[in-house]
């Protein structure tokens, strides 16, 4: 089985308008409002490609059971725990250019906490894990970690994408893939990533320290994938893009639900990237049917 962690789930409050006018009224030309929250996305793109999972996390307040009811009506298999604070709202206003605006977390009590915790017991051998995005500030910045000692007692795999700290942190313990994009990478090292080649080295880095597989997203510029061995690239695919929120975690879920079928690297990327890809071109995360549409695009060479 795989499972999604998101412990910051939010409302996605989508706004769109022609122009943003500062310090006046602005006149909202259309608005939606969709589950938000990394691990969420991650489940969303596994159900359409056919991989069973649960969602686990944190939701409460009305915007908590806004949520809960979503997640309902997409058919995910959601387990979250249930909190006393109100789930985030965070504001992803579309005009000139994309903007986010993105709250802080909810506060979360030690009972909360050890409850949610308490459902990594149910783990089994071979199970496989995929943590993303932020942690409530509420809760301790190890908090990624100390789950993760959870999953390897019970012989299960972890995936992770989150940033910074968080994420050298979980390296030593080899997660099957971390997913930085280009900035980020640059960012945890403290460099500026020029070239394709200073991109690899630093995936390279990462290996190094522990990671099984590094996926690197650029954008425009497609992704890159390094593994123990090898190293993969791939152009972007030709497309309109209508969408950032997401993309991400729909190229995470598309690798990660591959994997833990295959074992096969390359084909995980190349799902990872369809998968990706698609959620950008589309309003929303992607269908099943956009991503077919996308993978005979993808063309992948060794780099």
């Amino acid at each position: 089985m795989i499972y999604t962690v998101t412990l910051n789930p939010s409302i996605d409050y989508v706004v769109q308008l022609p122009q943003l006018t500062l310090g006046e009224v602005n006149r909202l030309k259309t608005t939606y409002k969709f589950p938000g929250g990394k691990g969420i996305n991650v489940s969303r793109i596994l159900r359409e490609l056919g991989y069973a999972n649960q969602a686990w996390g944190f939701l409460g307040g009305f915007t908590g059971k806004f949520v809960s009811q979503s997640l309902q009506e997409l058919g995910l298999d959601a387990h979250f725990t249930e909190i006393g604070d109100a789930t985030r709202i965070n504001v992803k206003l579309k005009a000139e250019q994309e903007t986010e605006l993105n709250a802080p977390g909810p506060k979360i009590t030690e009972t909360e906490k050890q409850t949610f915790v308490a459902q990594f017991d149910e783990l089994k051998a071979g199970d496989m894990v995929i943590f993303s995005g932020s942690v409530p500030s509420s809760l301790p910045e190890t908090f990624y970690f100390d789950l993760i000692q959870k999953v390897k007692a019970q012989k299960a795999e972890y995936a992770v994408d989150t940033t910074g700290e968080a994420l050298k942190k979980t390296l030593a313990t080899h997660p099957v893939v971390v997913k930085p994009n280009n900035h980020e990478l640059a960012d945890l090292f403290g460099v500026e990533l020029t070239s394709l080649e200073e991109i690899k080295h630093y995936g390279r880095e990462l290996i190094k320290m522990g990671a099984q597989n590094v996926m690197i997203s650029m954008a425009g510029d497609g992704g890159m994938l390094v593994t123990q061995d090898d190293c993969y690239r791939s152009a972007a695919p030709k497309g309109t893009v209508q969408n950032s929120v997401g993309a991400g975690d729909s190229m995470l879920a598309g690798f990660t639900g591959t994997f833990d079928a295959t074992h096969d690297p390359v084909k995980s990327f190349r799902y990872g990237l369809a998968s990706g890809s698609a959620t950008a071109f589309s309003a929303d995360i992607a269908t099943k049917e956009k991503i077919d549409e996308i993978l005979p695009q993808i063309k992948i060479e060794k780099f």
